[in-house]
């Protein structure tokens, strides 16, 4: 299962059913663009280490971005960006749960649900 950015930032918070959701999952992984979302969120260098810390202590898979993510990310731009709340960063995180053919658990599925063949685990905190 891929996570969203934004679940793995409520985890790192302290919030008990984000940590249990991602503490229960086996396969855990991170787009590289929700990796550079929460090392661009690290309001110093001690949170910078407590990210890089949490996302190897759990084995935490990072999925690169190939070619194929890039030209997936930017038909759904072309397709739904005037549709819908959909940005870049989405674009390119949802390209990259289709292109593994992975569940992306989100608290963000509003951002998400335009991309009909997306799999998606909607969390609330």
């Amino acid at each position: 299962m891929i996570f969203d950015t934004d679940v793995v930032i409520w985890a790192l918070g302290g919030r008990p059913s984000a940590a249990a959701l991602i503490n229960r999952t086996e396969q855990r992984e991170l787009s590289v663009v929700s990796y550079m979302e929460l090392i661009r969120g690290a309001r110093g260098r001690q949170e910078l280490r407590a990210v890089e810390s949490f996302l190897a202590q759990l084995d935490f898979l990072l999925l690169p971005l190939t070619e194929n993510i890039g030209h997936r990310a930017s038909v759904y731009v072309e397709e739904y960006a005037l549709k819908s709340s959909l940005g870049v960063p989405d674009a390119l995180i949802a390209a990259t749960a289709m292109e593994n053919n992975r569940i992306l658990c989100t608290g963000n599925a509003k951002h998400y649900r335009v991309i009909g063949d997306l799999q998606l685990q909607a969390f609330r905190p």
